[in-house]
């Protein structure tokens, strides 16, 4: 079976890629390599599997590719390419945001009603909760984004909904609920907060620490996608949280005891488009998907300031 698997190199991407490759499928991969993070990052992540023989890599833009032609022997397309990043999505960058998460996910899917794939994996994320009320959120709740780039996220999983709907494209969508582990784009909470503690400088805090988060490790979410290959029902949408839902706040001591190390804040305004609490409730993925988190919280975060200090050279 041969699989495409859009923003190869990134952070969840990579990860998917080893699992696919490591099951047997045959893999090609899309990355953009744009420049919202260093380049040598993704160059690091596909290093062991770059040079696999059912590997395939494509360095362009979803928007300028020839899709139609690339996915006349594609069985199997998990779309995770986007531009991320809640806080820089305002101003004169929403127009990165639409382009990368709203037209590239329309031309994808344009050429896919006409391809005969047998499913269509889109990564949609927490974000499209936004200011929920409602916690846990199900896949029914309100849908009340609170960035720019929760709606562009919002955005092209509803496009999934109407290419489903108007043309049968076999689109499942995956909700991710703040995905952490080795890997992690150096953007991310965690990436930041470890590297901090190894520079031995402050921890930014945003807010009062009171906001939660439900946490889910980078194998959980793999896992996910591969389950969804089989089991994802088209036109479904499924959350998938990790299940290490805590307050910010609560996640220094747990800092401190992995590293051995004090952690240092310094306390900032809350940001423009930060949620006050994510929470998945994710029965529907465990009784459709069979889906099940593995990796508790700390020992997940322990794994990645493994990969933090081998990363910059510290071991």
């Amino acid at each position: 079976m041969n699989c495409l698997v859009t923003g190869a190199a990134g952070f969840i991407g990579s990860h998917l890629c080893k699992r696919l490759l490591k099951e047997g499928f045959s893999v090609i991969g899309i990355d953009s390599f744009n420049d919202y993070y260093s380049r040598w990052m993704k160059d690091k992540n596909i290093l062991p599997f770059q040079n696999h023989s059912q590997f395939q890599l494509i360095s362009d833009n979803l928007n300028d590719i020839d899709l139609g032609s690339l996915l006349q022997d594609v069985d199997y397309i998990f779309h995770l390419a986007a531009q991320a990043g809640v806080r820089s999505s305002w101003g004169k960058n929403f127009s990165v945001y639409t382009e990368n998460n709203i037209s590239a996910t329309q031309k994808l899917l344009e050429a896919a009603k006409d391809s005969g794939i047998k499913k269509l994996i889109y990564a949609s994320s927490s974000s499209v909760y936004g200011l929920c009320p409602e916690l846990p959120m199900t896949e029914s709740s309100p849908l009340l984004p609170y960035s720019p780039y929760g709606v562009t996220k919002l955005a092209a999983e509803n496009l999934c909904q109407l290419y489903f709907k108007n043309f049968y494209v076999p689109t499942v969508s995956l909700r991710f609920f703040t995905v952490y582990g080795p890997g992690q784009r150096p953007d991310m909470a965690f990436h930041i907060f470890f590297k901090a503690i190894e520079n031995n400088t402050p921890i930014p805090l945003y807010g009062d620490g009171k906001q939660t988060r439900d946490f889910t490790y980078i194998d959980d979410i793999v896992d996910a996608n591969v389950h969804a290959l089989d089991k994802g029902k088209a036109g479904e949408i499924y959350n998938i949280g990790g299940g290490n839902r805590k307050e910010m706040k609560t996640i220094f001591p747990i800092l401190e005891k992995i590293t051995g190390k004090e952690v240092l804040l310094q306390h900032f305004d809350r940001q423009r488009g930060d949620v006050f609490h994510t929470y998945a409730d994710i029965n529907k993925a465990k009784k459709v998907l069979d889906f099940s988190p593995q990796i508790p919280l700390e020992e997940g975060l322990s794994r990645e300031w493994e990969w933090i200090q081998k990363l910059y050279n510290r071991k």
